[in-house]
């Protein structure tokens, strides 16, 4: 008995399906440590770096974690990583010039990037201007949902 396994066809979903539109984003002119807050507050993992409605890169929790001393220096992590965020810009420690997606593209387009990638956030940008972000989450969601 032969196995009749198909090629899955692939979806004309596009990503405007399950990216997030309300997006929140930093500006060159905010501190890291109140990117650092932002990110602690709201949960989020990445913020786009905006200049009015022009994407300008992208800033990671990933990034801040990577210049946080953490655990090493007990009650005084705070201050050390205070110092270092007050001695760095956001346009220091953003990814400049992302990878970014636009609405046209498929939920698979959006996949196989992410897959290839070392990063887990993909801003969508039409017309030059930022339209909402699409994370792993959002795919990994888009397909239990299925």
């Amino acid at each position: 008995m032969q196995n009749d396994l198909k090629a899955p066809i692939k979806s004309e979903i596009f990503v405007t399906e399950i990216m997030t539109t309300d997006v929140i984003t930093l500006t060159l002119d905010e501190t890291l440590s109140g990117a650092r807050r932002k990110f602690e507050n709201l949960h989020l993992r990445h913020f786009p770096v905006v200049d009015g409605n022009r994407l300008l890169g992208i800033l990671s929790l990933t990034d801040i974690l990577r210049l946080s001393f953490g655990k090493n220096f007990g009650s005084s992590q705070l201050e050390a990583d205070e110092a270092v965020f007050e001695m760095l810009s956001i346009d220091q420690v953003m990814k400049h010039n992302p990878i970014t997606v636009n609405s046209k593209n498929s939920i698979e387009d959006v996949a196989e990037i992410l897959a290839n990638e070392e990063f887990h956030a993909l801003p969508v940008v039409d017309d030059g201007k930022l339209t909402g972000i699409v994370t792993t989450t959002d795919v990994i969601r888009y397909l239990l949902d299925r």
